[in-house]
């Protein structure tokens, strides 16, 4: 023991130069102050600071954490008290923490190896289970009333890194055999509660199940984390004996015993703005086609259904959540409900919305009952006692919860979210708990009609088959048809083909089969670009459309950045102008539905409308980042809300654009000088510019064909699968009888690729 002492005073020693050396940058002692003034008693060290220092020490205090753990607090105890005398009292202590990069030592539960036992590790997951806080005893104080003495005695468990374990029993005697009895309120206790923690599941091997470890947090680490949070805990990794004590079977149990919790994802792992991301959400916010922009910028893999995303943008923004003082919620978040027949991309819109909203949950009908969505009581497997299990619109509160295949969903189930979604409350009334949970979540439901496709001899309510009380508390239900018009049909296909020849650097699949790591905190880099650069390939002949303006889109990390600032940073009020208007065209929308033929719109227009267009409004005036609700959000609004309710005559109404501006586009065509003989009998409104384009070079179809037949001549006979262009230039200008200009090739690269025989990428041609 006296050697131990030794190693433990060195090591003290040599923490407290760390802290001395630290005087010249005053980092640790602000840090204590800090500490200090907000009352807390555990230090953070950085283990960047300790390798600066001694790359030894910080070696050995990863490998052998029991030798550093004491002596560090013991220094960490004696600098506080001589900042803050009265701060610490008796008894007390600082405790010690650990971050920074752990390099080998940072793994997931799978990677927990025999070889980590007795080291300090990092370990990133997601919480499962949290058991309930409860106290365990340090140190018991007995009285004796024979004697009048008090007796007190300490308690070590297996986890404790100081000193041997004690036993756990109280004494109920002294040595001379007089009774003792406990004084409970001059006993000392301390925080307890285990965790289970498990792998990330987007990171775990694919067929597998996913691995998990017991996690042991005493102090102030409490309740620092709940179920459902992605952490990152650092501890030293034991192993503990099982109930045979080890005796019979050498098989031990496992614990991670942390000394720091830290939340990845902290508010969803909420961006960092700089000052020119604010400057450009400013730009972006005075266009006039924000709504537009913002709205091809979600999922732009596809095709279409720009309504349906634009109001996936105001339900990411969602409107203003008030609390009355006489105690009314009115609810700001927007649901929203797609309907519609089989291969319409519904779940793929939900797939885009997990990946901008800021925290979102997925499910699916069959997939979850009505318990698994709000709240469950079980029974706690320490102690036998019930207690509360929150469900995936309990962890989604302040994020959107996507529901696929919501016709599966049972009815009992289905009534089970009524209260969530207007009340955004869930009661528990069950096995003697009564209880009240927060579920302020925005709600995106998919479903197919109750006869599997859309029948247009119905009417929408008799197609959807859902009750009135359920549909009513949808702010927006959307039919997503499948339209048999060879026109969108031959555009959908076009736009596929392009997704699905799209070959990203690194081949596509490295990058998927990685997965996303989580990070405490991505800033990514302040000049990146916002707009996502085009690519001829993935594009194809968007940028030929006429206006540049309606290919722009914003990129995935610009998008989330606008979204969490305008949804946190800005609350707009009702103008009274504003307040007229919506009230003049929700009359206006009442008497429409009451005089309109049976079944006119998809939703009952009642009061929830109401409130439904003040939330749209709102989530509008949040889209331009202003504080007051104007004239114009309402108008907006009512246009996303009118193609919401009488989807087909809007329908109706943009086709007739449509045919209107390919019309247009044909008569300009015709007043040019044309090239139709380079058309290969296309008339499409896209191609034409390309045709004029490629037609100023006035190439003959022999020409074409020699060039064809010197490349797949030189490719077949070198065995080539990729080739520069600028090589092929020099290739077929060495063997054609007449030179080719660097126009002419390019033009004719570019009709072997529409007809799918190469494709081109940042000046590189591969052979299909």
């Amino acid at each position: 023991m006296e050697v131990n002492e030794d190693v433990m005073a060195a090591n003290k020693r040599a923490f407290l130069n760390f802290l001395d050396e630290d005087v010249g940058k005053g980092f640790y002692m602000k840090a204590i102050r800090d500490m200090v003034q907000n009352k807390r008693c555990r230090l953070i060290l950085g283990m960047d600071d300790i390798r600066s220092y001694s790359l030894d020490l910080a070696r050995r205090l990863i490998r052998n954490p029991g030798d550093f753990i004491q002596p560090i607090s013991d220094a960490l105890t004696e600098v506080t008290r001589n900042v803050d005398p009265k701060y610490l009292k008796e008894g007390e202590r600082v405790l010690a923490g650990f971050s920074g990069p752990f390099g080998f030592h940072k793994v997931t539960p799978r990677d927990l190896m025999s070889s980590f036992i007795g080291s300090m590790v990092c370990v990133e997951g997601i919480v499962t289970k949290c058991s309930l806080v409860r106290p365990k005893v340090v140190k018991s104080v007995h009285y004796c009333p024979t004697t009048s003495l008090f007796t007190s005695r300490e308690y070590r468990d297996i986890t404790s890194m100081t000193g041997l374990p004690t036993g756990s029993v109280y004494p109920t005697r002294d040595e001379n055999g007089n009774l003792l009895v406990t004084e409970y309120g001059l006993c000392e206790y301390k925080d307890h509660q285990t965790l289970s923690m498990q792998e990330v599941p987007e990171n775990s091997a694919p067929g597998q199940l996913p691995r998990t470890v017991d996690v042991i947090i005493e102090d102030d680490l409490v309740d620092s984390c709940k179920p459902g949070d992605r952490v990152s805990i650092v501890g030293i990794y034991k192993a503990l004996p099982g109930k045979s004590k080890g005796s019979l079977n050498g098989v031990f149990r496992t614990v991670l015993i942390a000394n720091n919790v830290s939340l990845l994802n902290k508010e969803a792992n909420a961006p960092i703005y700089s000052l020119e991301d604010l400057k450009r959400m400013k730009e972006i916010a005075k266009r006039n086609d924000t709504f537009d922009l913002l709205g091809n910028s979600v999922a732009p893999s596809i095709y279409g259904h720009l309504w349906i995303k634009k109001a996936v943008i105001l339900l990411m923004l969602g409107g203003v959540e008030k609390n009355l003082k006489n105690g009314t919620h009115l609810r700001g978040d927007i649901n929203m409900m797609m309907v519609g027949d089989p291969s319409v991309a519904k779940s793929q819109l939900l797939r885009a919305v997990m990946n901008i909203a800021p925290l979102a949950i997925s499910t699916t009908g069959r997939g979850s009952s009505g318990v698994g969505l709000t709240a469950a009581v079980t029974s706690d497997q320490e102690t036998g006692e019930k207690r509360l299990e929150a469900g995936a619109m309990v962890l989604a509160d302040r994020g959107v919860v996507c529901i696929d295949e919501f016709d599966k969903m049972n009815d009992q189930d289905r009534v089970s979210i009524h209260e969530v979604m207007e009340q955004q409350t869930v009661t528990i009334a069950k096995a003697g708990i009564h209880a009240s949970l927060n579920a302020r979540c925005s709600v995106i439901a998919a479903a197919n009609p109750i006869y599997g496709t859309y029948d247009r001899s119905l009417t929408p309510t008799k197609n959807i088959g859902l009750p009135d009380s359920l549909l009513s508390r949808f702010d927006l239900l959307f039919i997503v048809l499948d339209q048999m018009d060879p026109e969108i049909d031959r555009q959908i296909a076009e736009h596929v083909s392009h997704m699905h020849r799209y070959c990203t650097d690194d081949g596509g699949i490295g990058a998927f089969e990685k997965g996303a790591r989580y990070t405490e905190e991505d800033d990514g880099d302040v000049n990146a670009p916002i707009f996502v650069k085009y690519d001829r390939v993935l594009h194809g002949h968007e940028k030929k459309r006429g206006k540049r303006q309606k290919n722009e889109r914003l990129t995935i990390k610009f998008l989330k950045k606008y979204v969490h600032y305008a949804k946190n940073r800005i609350q707009p009020r009702l103008t009274d102008e504003a307040a007229d208007h919506i009230a003049t065209l929700y009359a206006e929308l009442r008497d429409a539905s009451a005089s309109a033929k049976s079944g006119g719109g998809t939703l009952p227009i009642t009061a929830r409308t109401l409130e439904t267009i003040i939330r749209l409004s709102t989530a509008h005036a949040k889209l331009k980042l202003r504080n007051e609700v104007l004239k114009g959000d309402v108008e907006a609004a009512l246009m996303v809300l009118n193609f919401a309710i009488y989807h087909k005559e809007l329908t109706d109404m943009e086709e007739r654009e449509q045919r209107e501006r390919e019309m247009e586009m044909k008569q300009k065509a015709d007043h040019d000088p044309g090239h139709d003989a380079d058309m290969d009998g296309r008339t499409d409104a896209m191609d034409v510019d390309e045709v004029h384009e490629v037609g100023t070079e006035e190439i003959s179809p022999q020409r074409i064909e020699a060039f064809e037949t010197i490349l797949g001549q030189h490719v077949l006979a070198n065995h080539l699968d990729q080739i520069s262009i600028s090589e092929v230039e020099r290739l077929v200008n060495r063997e054609a009888p007449a030179p080719y200009t660097r126009r002419q090739v390019e033009s004719i690269l570019e009709r072997m690729q529409d007809a799918n025989r190469i494709m081109i990428r940042d000046g590189i041609l591969r052979i299909i």
